[in-house]
């Protein structure tokens, strides 16, 4: 989504989801050539401690190779066998670098539209978006309004290929996120998805994307301005208005075309999927968090099946004045009930239902993660696949209790 207007101030979240379309009219900006410096001087430095004929210099010349290497690249923190990239802080040189390994698996994508005009005649439309490979045989996230109504689909890779036999996998029913497929393809450059979990606000980020729809894999730097944001979104006319949730704000500039693009920490992986920027003020955009879309992403590669995992259920997610209003015990989770106290907030017969959450519940914790901090329920449940089963830590009545629930497929 191209736009965001005003920030919502309604925290009831259904598990429901509408389209959009935001067609950029574009041609593909051919790939800027590279100059191949960078580590002309460590050769040259070498080579002249070698003329020397001194051991100690040789030695000394390459420690000093390799110390400039290490400074290129990112420091990642291992906790518990796993790298904490959100950690990482850039360094002044290791930019390009996270650009140059990122950026062979950005994709500029171009979706055709045809309609009939007053006289009867065929006329095509384009819109131009970007997405990112996340598997070698040719699958690729981007945004649900990127391809929405499109009958043809076009992705150009970052090295000029140009591939026509694109299918649409599947949509996201809960979020604006599609899944395609690149036909036939093979050992194609891949993105390391990261953990939106973990990100923290302060934390510096780069934007890549198709800016503007004619500048292919522009890049642009930032931070994390916050987590969690709501935004009522839309085209610049302010038609088509999205309610979107749980984004993660960032001051890197996401421009028209954009929509689609990783948003990449310091270690070179994907964060979030930028979606909207805020016409209303001055380099704000907010991007999907990536860790949302991972169970339908698996779901797709290791079942072949486009679900959607969900509970069943409507929720208010828990602030300060929540708290007061509703006179809760806690600050942060998701309370279970509806604004309107006459209608359940439990789908009948649905996953919830059948575990034995109940209206008035408290849900704290999705497994070991705490609702609120690291996510809202819609997208910790994302990172689970349709019949997986989840421990849920739900306060009743003021005592707390594991309940395990088996996730649905849900049915848009």
């Amino acid at each position: 989504m191209e736009s965001g207007n005003s920030t919502s101030t309604n925290n009831e979240h259904h598990e429901d989801w509408r389209n959009y379309t935001a067609p950029v009219k574009t041609q593909p900006e051919p790939k800027p050539k590279t100059d191949g410096k960078g580590h002309g001087g460590l050769i040259v430095g070498m080579v002249f401690a070698i003329l020397l004929g001194g051991t100690g210099l040789v030695l000394g010349a390459l420690a000093f190779v390799n110390s400039l290497i290490a400074s290129q690249q990112p420091d990642v923190v291992s906790v518990d066998g796993y790298y904490a990239g959100n950690s990482v802080e850039f360094k002044e040189t290791s930019i390009a670098g996270i650009v140059s390994k990122v950026t062979p698996a950005v994709v500029s994508i171009i979706s055709s539209t045809y309609s009939t005009s007053y006289w009867g005649y065929s006329q095509e439309s384009q819109a131009a978006g970007t997405g990112m490979i996340v598997t070698e045989d040719g699958y690729v996230l981007t945004n649900k309004h990127v391809i929405d109504g499109a009958r043809d689909v076009k992705i150009i890779t970052d090295s000029g290929d140009t591939y026509d036999d694109v299918t649409i996998v599947g949509t996201d029913p809960l979020n604006d996120v599609a899944y395609l497929k690149i036909n036939k393809a093979e050992k194609l450059p891949t993105i390391a998805l990261g953990d939106s979990k973990t990100i923290a606000v302060g934390q510096p980020v780069l934007a890549i994307g198709n800016a503007l729809g004619a500048y292919q894999n522009s890049v642009t730097q930032g931070i994390v301005g916050g987590t969690g944001r709501s935004v009522d979104a839309g085209d610049s006319n302010g038609n088509n208005i999205e309610h979107l949730t749980d984004m993660i704000q960032t001051d890197a500039a996401i421009n028209p075309g954009n929509s689609g693009g990783p948003l990449v920490n310091a270690a070179g992986e994907v964060i979030g999927i930028n979606t909207a920027v805020s016409s209303d003020a001055n380099g704000i955009g907010f991007a999907i968090p990536i860790s949302a879309t991972k169970g339908m992403l698996n779901s797709i590669i290791q079942n072949h099946k486009a679900e959607r995992a969900y509970l069943g259920l409507t929720y208010l997610t828990i602030t300060a004045d929540v708290a007061k209003a509703y006179d809760l015990p806690v600050n942060q989770g998701a309370y279970i009930s509806t604004e309107d106290s006459r209608q359940s907030a439990i789908a009948a017969g649905g996953p919830a239902d059948k575990a034995g959450i109940k209206n008035g519940d408290i849900i704290t914790k999705v497994g070991k993660i705490e609702v609120g901090r690291a996510g809202s329920i819609s997208t910790l449940v994302g990172e689970y696949k349709a019949g997986d089963t989840i421990q849920l830590t739900v306060l009743r009545n003021g005592k707390e209790q594991v309940i395990n629930v088996t996730l649905g497929a849900y049915q848009g």
